[in-house]
């Protein structure tokens, strides 16, 4: 059961049309634009009116979606999906969309974010005589909506979504409708967007760019849409008075052109820099960030200390984020393809090294590394993040809680082991206000910095997380 929970945590990115006659060749688009949030792994499932088609396989949307196989995707609604796999959790029969059939019609569904609750209701659905066929939570969903006795569908999709806890932004798709859903606490970014009289449905704003799409508003926490040839209807499934938006979206996860909840992840990520020039001061030559999503910070911070910035880092763009890739091994080997330091920028100075968050200290350990053999004489690393100590149970691949650097050691002593000549991380409440610029820290998820989860966590799910 415990290598079961781990493989069920993912970061992904959900992309979902209605109404448009060329909806997969928009949703490859789409999905193109969310690659980010997820590599190993990616799908479509489209519908003509009258049934619904899968292709889906293990890889990169440009290496599954080839010409030959975009023209054969034809209908109006579309939804796409891509992933990445933690230990336990890959394979075919796990990437998604997932396509159900049965004697009342086809059901695909596409999921971002995790079940804190999905092995128990996997236990109670398998003693009432479900039979799983992969070991992905989002399966869960189509098991309850079916089991409904309610007999109409979305009146079965509303029952079965409020016995879901955690994190979740659902796309489901029929060979009429397309429904989206958002969990109660909006953990998860979902946003809707138009193109015409067509709707299109996002995890982040920047593929509504990428597709020439509006943007409308984004999707509230409880809410379920229900969007057919009558046009769109809205309904809450749910009530939740604390929204919490994960904070890890505008610090890494989003692209910096994306908008969440109104707030352009760029802007906000610029001043988590500014904060951090004023709450860890120093005497520097250079500041250069670690790219990408680093490098906004890095601006920041450069302007507000009035220090100058360079490119002292370059990444290697064809090797995959660090931080998703499955294994240990694959990160650190990583860590050496992607980046090279620029001696003629670093060489001799004193450089502040902005990054966005330390999970396991190696990708910074190595980076400090780069820097000083590139002839550096000084690297303070500062972080626009505060130290993660906790697990994540929302779909973040934080692994264990022994395998976070933060969990049990101080400032002090991340600093020695990265190598680094000072560390500074950013504090919560700075984080925050560079966000919203308000005070406090009500309306994100910031469990992963605080330990303090907004829904409850089931003791199986602790058990996997806490092991020492």
């Amino acid at each position: 059961m415990l290598a079961e929970i781990k493989g069920l945590n993912e970061e992904c990115g959900v992309f979902g049309v209605f109404g448009h006659p060329d909806s997969a060749q928009l949703t490859y688009y789409g999905l193109h634009s969310l690659q980010h949030r997820g590599q190993e792994g990616t799908g479509i499932v489209v519908s003509n009116g009258e049934k619904l088609r899968v292709v889906k396989g293990e890889g990169l949307v440009s290496e599954i979606f080839t010409a030959d196989v975009m023209e054969e995707l034809k209908g109006t609604s579309a939804i796409g999906h891509v992933r990445y796999a933690t230990a336990g959790g890959g394979g075919y029969e796990n990437v998604q969309p997932l396509l159900f059939h049965s004697q009342t019609g086809s059901l695909a569904l596409a999921h971002n974010g995790n079940l804190v609750n999905a092995n128990i209701l996997k236990h109670q659905l398998e003693a009432q005589g479900s039979i799983f066929q992969t070991s992905s939570d989002t399966e869960v969903l189509a098991h309850l909506i079916r089991r409904s006795g309610y007999p109409q569908l979305k009146d079965q999709v509303k029952n079965a979504l409020s016995m879901l806890k955690g994190a979740y932004a659902y796309l489901i798709l029929t060979e009429k409708e397309l429904m989206v859903a958002l969990d109660p606490h909006g953990l998860r970014p979902l946003s809707l967007g138009c193109i015409g009289n067509a709707y299109v449905v996002a995890s982040e704003t920047c593929a509504f760019d990428v597709v020439g799409a509006e943007f409308i508003r984004d999707i509230r926490p409880g809410e379920l849409l229900i969007i057919n040839e009558d046009g769109i209807t809205s309904e809450q499934f749910a009530f939740n008075s604390t929204k919490s938006i994960c904070a890890m979206e505008y610090v890494y996860f989003s692209r910096p052109d994306s908008n969440i909840q109104g707030i352009n992840v760029h802007t906000a990520r610029k001043n988590m820099g500014k904060r951090l020039a004023v709450e860890a001061p120093i005497e520097a030559d250079v500041v250069t960030g670690v790219p990408d999503s680093s490098i906004s910070a890095a601006i920041g911070y450069a302007e507000a200390a009035g220090i100058p910035y360079e490119m002292g880092l370059i990444k290697n763009k064809y090797v995959g984020r660090t931080f998703i890739q499955p294994t240990q091994s694959l990160r650190e080997q990583g860590v050496k393809m992607k980046l090279s330091a620029v001696r003629g920028v670093v060489e001799g100075k004193r450089v502040v090294m902005v990054d966005d968050s330390i999970v396991r200290g190696t990708t910074s350990r190595r980076i400090v590394n780069l820097l000083k053999e590139a002839g550096a004489t000084e690297v303070h690393v500062v972080i626009s993040s505060p130290p993660i100590k906790n697990p994540c149970f929302y779909g973040i691949d934080t692994s264990s809680k022994e395998e976070l650097i933060a969990s049990d050691k101080s400032v002090e002593e991340i600093r020695q082991l990265i190598g680094a000549d000072s560390l500074t991380f950013l504090s919560t409440e700075g984080m925050v206000g560079a966000i919203v610029k308000t005070e406090g820290t009500e309306g994100f998820c910031l469990g992963c910095f605080t330990g303090n989860y907004p829904t409850e966590i089931y003791p199986d799910t602790l058990q996997y997380y806490y092991q020492k």
